[in-house]
């Protein structure tokens, strides 16, 4: 039997909220490839590479105060949607900031337009996995959240062929060398903003912050095949977001909620982990200083731009392997395969780049093609586990009164681990070469075990059903209880007028 229509549409909700990502993922790529352009360093007045490590640095800075302060309320208070647009447009904003800079201060001007960049997709990337896993069933949420990091496999794809095509006629090009990478960022938030008008808001944002269960239904009915589905899941949303208001009424106490209530502070540390713990597998500087690394092992650099576009073309194809794995095996099983695979690749990159003679600074060509290779291996074993399951993790644990905040404060830890991490990864590398590697492999086989043992399994676990899951009380179990204690409180009065009038018949 074919899906039914709700159902290929609930996929287009999803797909499109995913298409953030592809914000995240181009730019991940855009000044990676953009340094290399002598004209860019001209324009910019040939900063020396302090410099340029802060114009990277800048980034993170607006994505990190963003993330943990201002995407969370914003997506709460305006809706997922409109938190999707509003980033959006301020990817938009900052392009043009990057891409035409005053002659005089252009490189401020860049570091500004860095800085929104940092903004836009903060706002974007907390409230798309939001929307995601509040709209889409429990039995596709694994699967459409895959497509998450896939997406973000596409904006590097995008940005390494674009940067790709570009330097092989700088000639021709000139300043138009870097700046057509940087306009193409244009492309992907302009195409979500057109299609979010066709898509209904969030039923528990509406629920929890309209009280809208007309509009909610309404939204639901979209999305689901059945009305008794709709119905069922309107009773669980309605009586997880009484307690979650019984428990936490005050806006404010959100942010309290992530260090006060223990079952959400086991989670917001357990989010932290495996986002701090996605960067350090090896793929954050893998994917920032690729070009550095293969500068290593190739001496033309035309070699390093076609492997780094390869790269992101793999990518996409790996990433789709979460589709059909993460609600079939599971978040766990896929996140320890593919910390085990990463493990073994890092371990083999050092062992091949130490045992393999230089000639004339570089690899032998052979030597070369088998790095690449087992770096193409390492995105093979990252994209679906580490790579996807991380953001379906994190989007998916948290109770609607703290989703937004322990999302975007999560996600950023990404943003935090790799800023660390980076400034003094240059000088690690320097001073030891790939033996680098096999930091990265002792911290995926630490990864193996912290998931064994500490991380629940969430395939096929309803959002209400999370507090459940991870040690909290039952929300909808408590709301159920708090909604008929209203109703009885609401009838009670009538009983107790019947009861009086009854015992002055008595007496009379």
């Amino acid at each position: 039997m074919g899906l039914s229509k709700q159902v290929w549409y609930n996929w287009y909700a999803g797909l499109v909220a995913a298409g953030c990502m592809i914000l995240m993922g181009y730019d991940s790529s855009v000044f990676n490839s953009v340094q290399a352009s002598q004209n860019w360093k001209s324009a910019m007045g040939d900063p020396d590479p302090h410099m340029v490590g802060l114009v990277n640095t800048v980034y993170t800075i607006g994505a990190i105060v963003t993330g943990w302060f201002l995407s969370g309320p914003t997506s709460d208070y305006f809706g997922r949607r409109i938190g999707m647009a509003i980033g959006c447009m301020v990817t938009v904003f900052a392009t043009f900031l990057q891409a035409f800079p005053p002659a005089s201060g252009s490189l401020a001007c860049f570091m500004v337009g860095r800085v929104f960049i940092g903004v836009g997709t903060a706002l974007a990337t907390t409230a798309g996995p939001i929307y995601i896993g509040e709209v889409t069933a429990s039995e596709i949420r694994g699967k459409v959240m895959s497509f998450w990091q896939m997406f973000f496999s596409v904006g590097s794809f995008l940005a390494y062929w674009i940067n790709f095509a570009c330097a092989r006629n700088r000639a021709n090009l000139g300043h138009w060398d870097w700046k057509m990478v940087v306009i193409f960022q244009l492309m992907m938030p302009l195409i979500i903003c057109a299609q979010l008008p066709f898509l209904p808001e969030s039923p528990r944002w509406l629920i929890a912050k309209k009280n809208d269960y007309e509009g909610a239904k309404a939204a639901l009915m979209r999305l689901r095949s059945t009305e008794e589905e709709v119905d069922a899941e309107i009773l669980s949303i309605r009586e997880a977001v009484a307690y979650e208001n019984e428990a936490a009424p005050r806006k404010r106490e959100a942010y309290v909620a992530l260090i006060k209530d223990k079952a959400i502070r086991k989670r917001i540390i357990l989010a932290f982990i495996i986002n701090v713990g996605q960067q350090l597998t090896g793929q954050g500087t893998l994917n920032s200083y690729s070009s550095t690394i293969y500068q290593s092992v190739f001496n033309n650099i035309d070699t390093v731009n076609l492997i780094n576009a390869l790269n992101g073309t793999l990518g996409i194809v790996f990433t789709l392997n979460a589709t059909w794995t993460v609600d079939r095996f599971g978040r766990k099983w896929l996140f320890m395969v593919g910390a085990t695979g990463m493990a073994v690749c890092t371990m083999l990159i050092a062992v091949v780049g130490l045992t393999t003679p230089d000639i004339n600074g570089a690899k032998t060509y052979g030597v070369g093609v088998g790095i690449a290779t087992l770096a193409f291996a390492f995105a093979f074993f990252f994209k679906p586990s580490w790579g996807a399951v991380v953001w379906i993790y994190t989007a998916e644990i948290f109770p609607m009164h703290v989703r937004a905040q322990g999302t975007g404060m999560s996600i950023q830890m990404q943003n935090v681990a790799n800023t660390i991490f980076q400034q003094f990864f240059p000088i690690f590398f320097r001073n030891e070469g790939l033996k680098v590697f096999f930091f990265f492999m002792t911290t995926n086989v630490l990864l193996v075990f912290f998931t064994y043992f500490c991380l629940p399994e969430t395939k096929n676990v309803t959002l209400e059903q999370m507090d459940t899951l991870f040690g909290g009380v039952d929300h909808v179990a408590k709301g159920a209880g708090l909604i008929e204690d209203a109703e009885h409180t609401e009838n009670k009065p009538e009983s107790v007028a019947l009861e009086t009038v009854s015992k002055k018949q008595e007496s009379v």
